[in-house]
C-alpha cells in the first residue's frame, strides 16, 4: 500500500538526459529522508536497475506513458485516498489536484520552432493545466522561476527553486584518468537539441585554428526536437566526431581529458552538464544568457551563443591560456556545493510539508 506520498515514475520509461537526471538523483536523496515513498510507473521502464534501486511499483495496463499518466495514475490514486503526487518531470495529471509539479524551463513556449510539432502541442496544452491545478510549483532556476510567474500568472510565492545535482559518479572520478583515444579535443555533451547551438559551436571550432584539437560532441538525437542538419556543417572533417550516447563512467573520461568543454547554449532551464565538467576538472565556456550565469558564477568563461566569432575567441582564450584553465577548474570545484543533493532534498522536504498542511491549497 502507498504511502502518504506518491512519486510519479515514468521518468524511467525515458531515455536518460538532463530532465530525467533531476528526477531519479531527487529520488534518492528523498529515499534516503524517507524511504516510505512510493515510486509508481507503467509497464514500460527501460532503467531496470535505477528501478530496483527506488523499489519502483509497476502499476496499470496501459503501456502509452502519457495515457497512463493522465489517465490511469489519477484513478489508481483516488482509490488509494488521494495521497500528495509529486511530479519531477514537467508533465502531471491534469485531472488530479494533490499535486506538486515542475516545470524545468519554457522553452516548449518561448520557442516551438525547436521542437517537433506534437511535442509543443503536447506540452503547451498540459502544462498551463497542470500549473492551475498544483498546490506548488518546484523549478530548477530563478530565471524560470521568473518565467513562469510572467506567463502563468503564479505568484512567486508559489512557486520553490529546487536545484538539480551532479551525480555521485561525476563527484567521485578516479584519482587516475581513463584512457583517452581522441587526443586534445574540446568537449560538447548534450541531445542533439536546436537550441543546444551545436550548429554555432560547429562553425566557431571550423572557423578558429586549433590545430590538431578535435571537437567531440556526445549526444544522442531524439525524435521530440525539431529536425535540424548540423551534420551536414562538418561536410566530412574528420576534426567533428559525433559519439552518440556513451555512459556515465565513459562521460567521465571524456570530461577528464578535455581540454575544454563547451557550452553555447541559447536556452537553459538550468544546465547540469557544466557542473559535471567541472566535478571533473574541466574548464568550461558557457553562453552568457538565461540560467547560465546563475549556475556557473565566476567559474566560467561566457560567450554570446549568436555570435560565432565570441564563441570562437571564447575557445581560443581558454585553449592558449594554461593559468586561466586551472584558474577555472579550482573555481568549478568550489561552486559544486551550491549544488548539493542534501540541500536540495531539504528544499523539497520543506515543499513536502507546507502542501501536507490542513491550510495548504491549489493555486488561484
Amino acid at each position: 500500500m502507498p504511502s502518504s506520498i506518491v512519486v510519479n515514475a515514468r521518468f524511467l520509461t525515458q531515455p536518460i538526459t538532463g530532465t530525467q537526471r533531476f528526477a531519479i538523483e531527487l529520488c534518492r536523496g528523498l529515499k534516503q529522508l524517507r524511504p516510505d515513498i512510493t515510486l509508481l510507473a507503467p509497464d514500460r521502464i527501460i532503467h531496470k536497475d535505477i528501478a530496483e534501486e527506488l523499489n519502483v511499483q509497476v502499476v496499470g495496463r496501459m503501456r502509452k506513458g502519457i495515457l497512463w499518466e493522465q489517465l490511469e495514475l489519477p484513478l489508481l490514486l483516488n482509490r488509494l485516498g488521494n495521497p500528495l503526487l509529486l511530479n519531477f518531470c514537467n508533465l502531471a495529471p491534469i485531472m488530479y489536484r494533490n499535486n506538486v509539479v515542475s516545470v524545468l524551463d519554457l522553452s516548449f513556449k518561448l520557442h516551438p520552432e525547436w521542437f517537433s510539432r506534437r511535442f509543443s502541442l503536447l506540452y503547451n496544452f498540459f502544462i498551463p493545466r497542470e500549473v492551475a491545478g498544483a498546490k506548488r510549483i518546484i523549478t530548477i532556476s530563478e530565471n524560470t522561476k521568473q518565467d513562469i510567474a510572467q506567463h502563468y500568472g503564479v505568484p512567486l510565492t508559489k512557486i520553490d527553486i529546487v536545484y538539480p545535482s551532479v551525480s555521485s559518479i561525476f563527484l567521485e572520478p578516479p584519482a587516475q584518468k581513463l584512457p583517452n583515444k581522441y587526443g586534445s579535443y574540446i568537449l560538447a555533451v548534450s541531445s542533439i537539441d536546436p537550441r543546444k547551438n551545436f550548429a554555432g559551436l560547429i562553425e566557431a571550432f571550423k572557423a578558429g585554428n586549433f590545430g590538431e584539437t578535435k571537437l567531440l560532441i556526445v549526444g544522442s538525437e531524439h525524435k521530440v526536437f525539431a529536425d535540424n542538419r548540423i551534420k551536414e556543417l562538418v561536410a566530412g572533417d574528420p576534426r567533428v566526431v559525433f559519439t552518440g550516447y556513451v555512459s556515465d563512467t565513459d562521460l567521465v573520461g571524456l570530461y577528464q581529458n578535455a581540454q575544454v568543454f563547451a557550452y553555447p547554449s541559447f536556452f537553459e532551464g538550468f544546465g547540469i552538464p557544466p557542473l559535471e565538467a567541472m566535478a571533473c576538472g574541466c574548464p568550461t565556456l558557457v553562453s552568457n544568457t538565461t540560467s547560465l550565469p546563475e549556475v556557473c558564477g565566476d567559474a566560467s568563461v561566457y560567450v554570446d551563443p549568436h555570435k560565432i566569432e565570441s564563441i570562437t575567441n571564447g575557445l581560443t582564450t581558454i585553449l592558449n591560456d594554461a593559468a586561466l584553465r586551472k584558474s577555472l577548474i579550482e573555481k568549478g570545484y568550489q561552486r559544486l556545493p551550491l549544488f548539493d543533493l542534501n540541500k536540495s532534498v531539504i528544499k523539497l522536504m520543506d515543499v513536502i510539508k507546507e502542501v501536507s498542511s490542513p491550510n495548504s491549497t491549489v493555486l488561484s
